[in-house]
């Protein structure tokens, strides 16, 4: 179980990061319902730190996800990343932009299975592919309003947990593959285990 120091040693790393810091500073331009930045800039800003790595050291982009069932099309969508994409040229990652309201109508046919709708945002974090990594912030007051349905401890312990609700097992492989080979630290929880 993580304690407090654990925690605040999350918030630090993000509420440091040069990659994180500017977007959550400038929170109001992404204007999106239900936003959160999300899942691997996050998990990866902690890593970093823990493993005394660059903060932006192997993070590919940023995501930033949103729930809007008013307008469930791919044009909105297109125009909002690039919205925010635009707003954030000066950052040196590509920003993914998804509505999390719209993922189960092309969910089966990149992944080969149908899903249902997320009834919000944070519904859709929690079919993240990781325990670890189902994770969203967002600015609150002075800090940080976290998402995490199933807690903090595998993120702060390095452990990496298959979240079964979704994922294939050769998804949460490839993704354990990727990670492991850049955060050495990381302990992984294999599928079956």
């Amino acid at each position: 179980m993580s304690d407090s120091r654990d925690v605040a040693s999350f918030e630090t790393a993000v509420l440091t990061s040069p990659l994180l810091v500017p977007v959550l500073d400038a929170w109001r331009q992404i204007d999106l319902p239900d936003a959160w930045l999300v899942a691997g800039a996050v998990a990866q800003t902690f890593w970093n730190q823990a493993h005394g790595f660059q903060p932006a050291f192997g993070i590919k982009d940023v995501d930033i996800v949103y729930h809007d069932a008013v307008d469930l099309s791919e044009a909105a969508e297109i125009r909002n990343s690039w919205r925010i994409s635009r707003a954030f040229s000066a950052l040196p990652l590509r920003f993914d932009v998804k509505n999390e309201a719209r993922v189960h109508l092309w969910y089966e046919d990149k992944f080969g299975y149908p899903i249902d709708p997320y009834e919000s945002t944070e519904a859709a974090i929690a079919t993240f592919p990781t325990t670890a990594t189902a994770i969203g912030v967002r600015p609150s007051g002075d800090g940080l309003q976290v998402c995490a349905p199933f807690g903090l401890d595998d993120l702060l312990d390095l452990t990496l947990r298959p979240n079964k609700v979704q994922i294939t097992p050769a998804i949460y492989r490839a993704k354990v593959a990727r990670w492991t080979a850049l955060w050495p630290k990381l302990k992984v929880i294999d599928w079956e285990g």
